[in-house]
């Protein structure tokens, strides 16, 4: 097998090197991607343990134009369907509320990551940085508790469309 090498890394580490250079433009590009790579997952009827440290970057810096996005862990990936509903697994706090209570991984649990996905992207911090990812946060996150920004952070549609993919609720109806 022959891997190609991510220069850029993590997105986390990738974010920590490119902060002053991550202008909106750069923002939504990189989250197109990063959703196109999650629609084809989607496409094969499969699902992901979706977080920052499995998007990988192939080069360093966002001032380049060939900037291009690979989601890792594929061997992570389930079938929808065809998840051990005994065994939680996934990153705090990318879990979504239903994984956290026992029930299967599905497509709008990914949905509900790519939401927090967001967040980061938005605020260029992990999702409630300022407080442990243990059991206490998994129960606020069961409870509704979601990670907060306002309209000077990021513009009104970008928040709306975070809080939609946020929404457990609205993804059940689908």
């Amino acid at each position: 097998m022959v891997l190609q090498y991510a220069e850029g890394r993590n997105f986390d580490y990738w974010i920590y090197n490119n902060y002053k250079y991550f202008n909106w433009s750069s923002k939504l590009k990189i989250l197109n991607d990063i959703i196109s790579g999650l629609k084809e997952i989607h496409q094969k009827q499969m699902v992901h343990d979706f977080h920052v440290g499995n998007i990988l970057f192939n080069e360093i810096f966002v001032i380049s134009s060939n900037i291009k996005i690979y989601i890792s862990d594929m061997g992570l990936c389930r079938e929808v369907g065809n998840t051990d509903k005994t065994t939680i697994y996934g990153v705090m706090p990318y879990v979504a509320p239903e994984v956290l209570r026992g029930k299967p991984y599905t497509l709008a649990a990914d949905i509900y990551s790519f939401g927090m996905i967001m967040y980061f992207v938005a605020t260029e911090k992990q999702p409630f940085a300022n407080c442990a990812h243990d059991e206490l946060l998994a129960l606020d996150i069961c409870k509704g508790i979601r990670p907060e920004i306002n309209e000077p952070v990021a513009p009104k549609c970008y928040i709306d469309l975070m809080k939609k993919c946020l929404d457990t609720d609205q993804m059940l109806l689908k």
